[in-house]
């Protein structure tokens, strides 16, 4: 009985710690994914709720990090794909957890098509290379190159319409 409950405890040991290492990530690719609070709090929730319930075994944390970047992106697709959000009016909402500069970015950002948001928010934010972002995306470098390219192209362009004027490096 006592071995039992040990184990039982060890195992929710490590099922906190797994959800403490990649909640901030989950949460920052639902965000940029969907753009609302709300729903990335929701889509959050769906991503460790299946964590929870499935209890997958992860080979390495290389294995643990892109489970929970495929699943976020699926509980996303299937969240602007639901009937639910179809019948809905989007509301304009504060996001009053980012400073000055950082809402300011990702306003700039929303401009962007949805596939090259994507590919930044993972480059940069994940700090993924191109390689394994193409894995995630099941799309080839080439093709994640391009769109990382056309992406900051964008985003520069945008910039400066606003004002700023970004150095060559950008």
């Amino acid at each position: 009985m006592r071995k039992e409950a040990e184990k039982k405890n060890s195992n929710m040991q490590e099922m906190e710690r797994v959800i403490r290492q990649y909640s901030d990530m989950v949460y920052r690719l639902a965000f940029a994914r969907v753009g609302s609070k709300h729903d990335a709090d929701e889509i959050y929730q769906e991503v460790f709720y299946r964590y929870v319930r499935k209890r997958p075994v992860f080979v390495s944390e290389d294995h643990a990090k892109n489970w929970f970047l495929r699943v976020t992106l699926n509980c996303a697709n299937s969240f602007f794909t639901s009937p639910w959000r179809r019948r809905t009016e989007s509301l304009s909402e504060e996001i009053p957890y980012l400073d000055e500069e950082r809402l300011e970015l990702w306003q700039e950002l929303s401009k962007l098509p949805e596939k090259y948001r994507q590919v930044l928010h993972l480059f940069y934010y994940e700090e993924m290379s191109v390689a394994e972002i193409s894995g995630l995306l099941r799309r080839r470098e080439s093709t994640v190159r391009t769109q990382l390219t056309r992406a900051r192209k964008l985003l520069r362009e945008i910039l400066e319409e606003e004002g700023f004027h970004a150095d060559e490096n950008f």
